[in-house]
């Protein structure tokens, strides 16, 4: 799958080098070749290690004027060698100035020398002795010469990509990310989104656990890229050994790194779109502070990216199975603690909820028993209301029976057939025309019976729409759209299914896990029309599509700002192999014809808690007009359908 970068995706790499210890020349000749590499493969910004025209190792060789000379000549040839690329390298070398050695990133593009910064925080201790042969950088820029030409010399250096104007990328060198106030922190201040690290970090036992934890985390504060090129073999090895241990991070996600020892490159695309959408739903991400920077101006040339960075196509549902776990069990907590305030604000003396066998009424139960064991209360003043209706088959039924018995709940039977039947005539609709008539009469049915029971027995009726339903409006106003606390509403359906997966592996309730695992494989339907043969007739992803593209659809949107366009391509890629492109558009323009339609159903939304970072309340993440058009997102689809194969 390839993407323009006009999608923000940019293609990046950290290299290392077999370097030869002094040897300028080679090391020169490997550089290069790595850089050529680089070019050839769309590469747009490349991080070498620190010192790496000489090797890091060289120790009182840095005394010798032979050895800076050659380095500095040596990046000259560089420079002039990548006149015609638009890659952005970043090289370290020993830089002499004004009487004062310093260990230097320089700055490479299109036979140009952008700009020199130094190292500003030097590790003295242990096996580091770097002050001896190197002077402090300052943050302040000032010009130097390089061969008849001013050059920027300071840490403070912006790149600010023209045509890309989220890409912003500064450096900072070793011992600088590891102090408890790193430039990178400041660099992100005044508008930085990918950092630069070259760097020369040995090896021991348990460094390399924290080193990628603490370069995951700092792009993580940062709310930043940070590429990380490490020395490795050819170092030195007369007291330390270097493992090359390269990595690129996003925003707290390591998406490339290099496994110890092995050396070359690590390769991945940053996307400083989905940088930049976060800082600005940030309001404690403050605005740039670039009075004392200087901003460098480049551009890239536009093209296509092959994109190998993992596209996650359950963003809502962590991979990892012990992480999920904890997942589950913190959202379970999370929903049965906000349960257990309700109940003890208003004193309820029981909840009343509609249980019909399918995934969210069967969560919603769970639930409400969780909630009930933490107060101390008896689990029989659940009132589990079963209202099978014209679309009821025997297996919701029977599920829904014997799940609420299993946990110790109250039963109740009430049929709504002839009750809605004696609407139907009263409001003069044909029992034969099953339209959306049809269909919302019984829910709003059920409803007003939960409501009216929950008056008579002094309870709360609970609410059992997940999020993916709200977020496609998938629920019958003033039916089951309405409740008094809606414990599910910020779940999403492909989380449901694990959440209640999770309850049937951990319980020790053999029966109940039985039943679970009986829901689990049943069809989700709303059952609100006939059954076929005693089998569910009306399947909710046949009308409205797959919940895991709606999913998918949904975080990118709303968590990301992502455009359709972006959103169509990414999920292409995540689900390339499940659904053609066809499939993908057809259902991607129907999710958002149906959020914007839908607006006015989650303005009025019941509470519920917030489990997770998208949610829909009014009074909280989703502050949108009900009347909002959906032209420019529409406008956005059709430009993708013109190019649909």
């Amino acid at each position: 799958m390839r993407d323009n970068m006009r999608d923000g995706f940019i293609k990046v790499a950290a290299v290392t080098p077999k370097v030869v210890v002094a040897d300028v020349d080679h090391n020169k000749s490997v550089v290069w070749m790595a850089m050529q590499e680089q070019m050839a493969t769309g590469t747009k910004i490349c991080v070498f290690p620190e010192l790496v025209l000489s090797a890091y190792t060289c120790n009182d060789l840095f005394f010798q004027r032979p050895l800076i000379e050659e380095a500095k000549f040596a990046l000259k040839e560089i420079v002039e060698k990548s006149n015609g690329s638009d890659m952005v390298s970043f090289i370290g070398l020993p830089f002499a100035v004004g009487g004062k050695l310093y260990n230097c990133a320089a700055i490479v593009q299109n036979g140009h020398l952008l700009g020199l910064v130094p190292k500003q925080n030097y590790p003295n201790y242990g096996e580091f002795y770097e002050k001896r042969y190197f002077c402090d950088g300052n943050a302040r820029v000032r010009m130097i010469d390089f061969f008849g030409e001013k050059v920027p010399f300071g840490a403070n250096i912006l790149l600010c990509c023209e045509n890309i104007p989220e890409l912003v990328i500064a450096a900072e060198i070793c011992e600088d990310v590891w102090v408890p106030n790193p430039p990178s922190t400041h660099h992100a201040l005044a508008g930085a989104t990918v950092i630069a690290n070259t760097s020369a970090s040995d090896e021991m036992v348990g460094k390399s656990g924290y080193r990628e934890s603490l370069i995951a985390n700092q792009s993580a504060r940062l709310v930043a890229a940070y590429i990380y090129a490490n020395a490795g073999e050819g170092e030195s090895t007369q007291d330390v050994v270097f493992g090359g241990h390269n990595m690129i991070a996003e925003n707290g996600s390591i998406l490339a790194k290099s496994k110890l020892f092995v050396g070359g490159a690590v390769v991945s695309e940053i996307d400083v779109q989905k940088l930049m959408a976060e800082r600005r739903k940030m309001t404690t991400y403050p605005r740039e502070q670039d009075e004392e920077y200087l901003r460098i101006p480049f551009s890239l040339q536009m093209q296509e990216v092959e994109l190998t960075r993992f596209i996650d196509p359950s963003p809502f549902v962590p991979s990892d199975v012990q992480r999920r776990n904890e997942r589950c069990e913190e959202i379970m907590m999370i929903q049965a603690m906000g349960l257990k305030k309700r109940l003890e604000h208003t004193k309820a003396k029981c909840v009343v909820l509609g249980i019909s066998g399918g995934l969210d009424s069967t969560l919603a139960l769970l639930v409400c028993a969780k909630a009930f064991d933490l107060l101390g209360i008896e689990r029989s003043r659940i009132h589990a209301i079963t209202m099978p209706g014209f679309g009821t088959t025997d297996r919701t039924y029977q599920n829904a029976c014997k799940l609420t018995k299993e946990l110790g709940a109250s039963l109740e039977e009430i049929s709504i057939c002839e009750s809605v039947l004696q609407h139907f005539k009263d409001i003069h609709q044909d029992v034969n025309c099953h339209d959306v008539t049809y269909e919302n009469a019984q829910a709003r049915e059920r409803t007003q019976i939960l409501m009216d029971i929950a008056n008579r027995d002094n309870g709360l009726v609970i609410g059992t729409g997940d999020l993916s339903e709200l977020a496609l409006g998938w629920a019958t106003y003033n039916g089951d759209h309405m409740s008094m606390y809606a414990v599910n509403v910020s779940v999403p359906k492909t989380l449901v299914r694990y959440l209640v997966d999770y309850y049937a592996q951990t319980t020790k309730e053999k029966q109940v896990s039985a039943i679970l695992k009986d829901v689990l494989d049943t069809p989700v339907s709303p059952e609100l029309l006939p059954p076929v043969d005693g089998k569910i007739s009306q399947k909710t992803e046949d009308l409205v599509g797959p919940y895991e593209l709606h999913d998918f659809y949904l975080y990118s949107m709303f968590r990301f700002g992502f455009s359709p366009r972006k959103i169509y391509r990414l999920a292409c890629l995540a689900f390339g192999k499940e659904y053609d492109k066809k499939t993908i558009y057809h259902w991607l323009r129907t999710f958002y014809w149906r959020f914007f339609a839908q607006q006015f159903k989650r303005s009025c939304l019941p509470d519920g808690p917030k489990v997770g970072s998208v949610a829909v309340s009014p009074r909280g993440d989703l502050r949108m007009p009900s009347d909002a058009s959906a032209q420019v997102w529409l406008k956005e689809l059709e430009e993708i359908e013109e190019n649909l194969e």
